[in-house]
């Protein structure tokens, strides 16, 4: 193969010393206006290209050697003062040069000069020149030499509104000479597949394919002749065009010239002759790429339709989707080896193109989506990737269009397609779909939908049979279940029945998810729950009849059945904390009972499940943090409800989480609202209690370390005492201020205690609170200025 390069570059390079030595006396003949030495030197200058030795890529850079230089002659035959021959002449003259190919090259570069002239018409030197070319039979020759052919002649052709314009069949002269040269140039091309052993095919429609663009180069001309209207287009040029198409039995020819048709010709010829074009696909080769073809087609009349609205009728008026539709339908059950991957890309076009031109047509959308589900039932299993993205393109178009998962929910073949993905690919699809819900902010709001969407997302809220859960990586994982828990948040209804189905709805399908997704979706089944419960107050005083069976009692025992469900999990921490969520709503309602049965359920977590210390600091922050907000509850629930959570305060592990959380009890007795508890010997008695476990914090720390801890318990506790102080609380006295004030003074001046900046810069501030209130004046400003600083 090295040896066939190496001698394909020796034989370029003596081509192309040929064309250069016959060029350079050339240039003198010229130069001296010597006519005869002229002719002589560039026709053995063209016996360069006689040569068959060069593959299409190096004889091409020997043609464009030649074809500059006669570039260079014809300006010399163009100014008959320099040789003194007419072009008449000069026509019948080129003609006695010896070999066939450097006459046909002269010939053609003189006929564009005799076109010019005028001194006979386009049309007849044309059909002479186009004819003449018929001399030149081996491929490669024969290609570049009409290719010459069309090049010098396709400013020249007798086109309306042209110089050259004839008599009244004018445009039909050029659209004859145009076809005929392409005709021929076609012939050539498609025997070029037959030259050469056997052994060489690969090689050989390489070199063809870098040969396509000469060929087609001729339907680019057809398309810019400005007298091919749409009559004659769809009359004559289309239908011979497709005749040579059809005729010549190649694949490769087949495949190109299609593609070639539908880029070079206008959109609205494609619309008006769509029957006659689909006609010709199922005559094609079966190895041609039919779909490409086909999906090129619908690409370029869908970007057509969304150009502009006026168009829509014309598409309406051909019945363009039907048409489409059938030459699809009968691609596909021509070639049975079609890939999935082939047929689903038709089905994506197909797809595309009726979204953008009938976008309110839904049984259009439904149809095609019905026909890729009947292609992909008879595969037994879709394991292509590339099928498999191009399903999800498939799905994904009604989404983009629409803007609404709504749309695509009424669309029955929808979740039948996305049976057919694999279990990864599903994911994806469900993911794609939350997604869209998300942008869109789309509000699903009626059961049966919720009940459709859920069906589509099964593969991210439970195990499909086969999934390999151990395989699943965490943060993808995280990721998926976050989305579902959003999704959850936006399934909504006004009617408190229909929502209550809603909740029902989600709470079957994710209560299967299994122990590792219950985390994300409990929390937002239960906001939903609570929300469906506002929406109840905020009707109250209207239910009545089929509704009155829907009561906060029927609700509060829903969200008691989906939190109990974390048990499976376990997630104590998220159970604490829903339940006095939900605490917190039987507030709300005023239900005293249920709020005291959640309250108790936090506190059986607390007991049982809750081991790790931090977690319990957290949790009975919690616990005092909500127990201080509840109004509804009797004098004897509250005090049992609060001597449960000051007794957890002061067990915790920590002396410091034990003296924090005391402290925070005493908001328990005094709840600053018109009907709050106000009970100032409890708080001293908590402030106290706070006080002394601090102390004892301080002491421990002397006897293991040999120096006092940290005073910043102290100075949380004073600004507790100066909180109820402000409040009116009679049992905090400013002078229990003014002693803890020296207390906590002496214990940052003792030499035990370590030196904290964070806690001088706490009591700093505190101590100017106290002077800024002092300073204040009035009731206030009385109450502070005993306390000395």
């Amino acid at each position: 193969m090295l040896n066939g390069t190496e001698d394909e570059e020796k034989w370029l390079a003596e081509g192309i010393a040929g064309i250069q030595h016959n060029a350079f006396y050339m240039h003198r003949a010229l130069d001296s206006n010597n006519l005869r030495e002229a002719l002589k030197y560039s026709a053995q200058m063209l016996s360069e290209l006689r040569t068959s030795k060069l593959s299409p890529h190096k004889y091409y850079e020997l043609y464009m050697r030649a074809f500059d230089e006669l570039k260079r002659l014809e300006l010399f035959f163009k100014d008959d003062s320099k040789h003194g021959v007419s072009v008449v002449d000069l026509y019948e003259l080129v003609q006695h040069a010896g070999n066939i190919l450097p006459r046909l090259y002269l010939l053609c570069t003189v006929g564009s000069i005799y076109i010019k002239s005028k001194e006979a018409p386009a049309k007849e030197v044309l059909k002479d020149l186009v004819e003449m070319c018929r001399g030149v039979q081996h491929p490669i020759r024969g290609l570049f030499l009409r290719s010459y052919l069309a090049q010098i002649s396709r400013d020249k052709l007798p086109d309306i509104g042209s110089e050259y314009e004839g008599d009244a069949d004018t445009v039909m002269d050029a659209v004859d000479f145009v076809l005929q040269n392409f005709t021929e140039m076609n012939k050539l091309w498609v025997r070029m597949q037959h030259q050469g052993p056997g052994g060489v095919r690969e090689k050989r429609e390489k070199e063809r394919s870098e040969l396509q663009d000469l060929v087609g180069k001729n339907l680019h001309v057809l398309s810019q002749i400005e007298g091919v209207d749409l009559e004659m287009y769809k009359e004559t040029v289309l239908p011979r065009v497709l005749e040579q198409v059809v005729n010549c039995k190649d694949d490769l020819a087949q495949y190109y010239l299609m593609d070639c048709i539908i880029q070079v010709f206008p959109d609205e010829y494609h619309l008006q002759t769509l029957e006659t074009l689909l006609g010709a696909c199922p005559q094609l080769q079966p190895t041609v790429d039919v779909k490409t073809v086909l999906s090129r087609l619908m690409d370029r009349l869908s970007n057509y339709a969304a150009s502009s609205a006026d168009v829509l009728p014309e598409f309406l008026q051909v019945e363009a989707f039907s048409k489409l539709s059938n030459a699809i339908g009968k691609v596909i059950e021509a070639q049975l080896d079609m890939p999935a991957v082939g047929a689903i890309t038709l089905y994506v076009s197909l797809l595309t193109f009726t979204l953008r031109v009938h976008p309110d047509r839904l049984d259009h959308v439904d149809q095609v989506l019905g026909a890729c589900v009947k292609k992909l039932s008879n595969i037994p299993k879709l394991e292509d990737s590339r099928a498999m993205k191009q399903v999800v393109a498939l799905l994904s178009a009604p989404l983009e269009k629409y803007n609404d998962i709504v749309t695509a929910l009424t669309l029955s073949n929808y979740p039948r397609v996305m049976d057919h993905l694999d279990i990864g690919t599903n994911k994806l699809m469900a993911m794609v779909i939350i997604q869209s819900i998300m942008k869109n902010n789309s509000c699903i709001s009626t059961a049966d939908k919720v009940e459709v969407l859920f069906e589509l997302i099964k593969g991210l809220i439970k195990d499909i049979d086969g999934a390999d859960v151990d395989e699943l990586d965490e943060e993808d994982f995280k990721e998926e279940q976050n989305s579902v828990a959003r999704l959850i948040h936006m399934l909504y209804n006004d009617e408190p029945e229909e929502m209550l189905k809603i909740i029902c709805i989600v709470r079957k399908h994710t209560m299967v998810g299994g122990p590792k997704r219950l985390p994300f979706t409990v929390s937002s089944l239960v906001f939903s729950a609570l929300r469906l419960l506002r929406q109840l107050q905020g009707q109250e005083g209207d239910i009545v009849g089929e509704e009155a069976s829907m009561t906060p009692n029927k609700i509060f025992q829903l969200l008691t059945q989906i939190i109990e469900s974390l048990s499976a999990v376990p997630s104590p921490e998220l159970a604490l904390r829903l339940y006095l969520q939900c605490a917190e709503a039987a507030n709300g309602c005023d239900i005293e009972h249920v709020a005291y049965e959640f309250f108790t359920q936090a506190f059986l977590l607390y007991e049982e499940e809750i081991a790790d210390s931090k977690a319990q600091v957290t949790a009975i922050h919690l616990i005092i943090g909500t127990l201080q907000r509840m109004n509804v509850f009797g004098v004897e629930n509250r005090d049992t409800l609060t001597h449960k959570a000051t007794g957890y305060s002061a067990r915790l592990l920590k002396k410091a989480d034990q003296c924090r959380a005391v402290y925070a009890c005493s908001h328990l007795f005094w709840v600053d609202d018109q009907d709050g508890i106000k009970d100032g010997e409890r708080v001293l008695l908590c402030l106290k209690r706070a006080l002394r476990i601090a102390n004892a914090a301080q002491q421990m720390a002397n006897v293991a370390r040999g120096s006092g801890g940290p005073v910043s318990l102290f100075v949380e506790i004073l600004n507790k005492y100066i909180y109820f102080f402000e409040k009116g609380n009679k049992q905090i006295t400013s002078s229990a201020i003014q002693g803890l004030i020296e207390l906590i003074n002496t214990e940052m001046q003792s030499d035990s205690t370590n030196p904290d900046s964070v806690a001088d810069a706490f009591l700093a501030s505190t101590l100017r609170y106290i002077q800024f209130q002092k300073q204040k004046g009035g009731v206030m400003g009385e109450k502070f200025e005993s306390i000395k600083l």
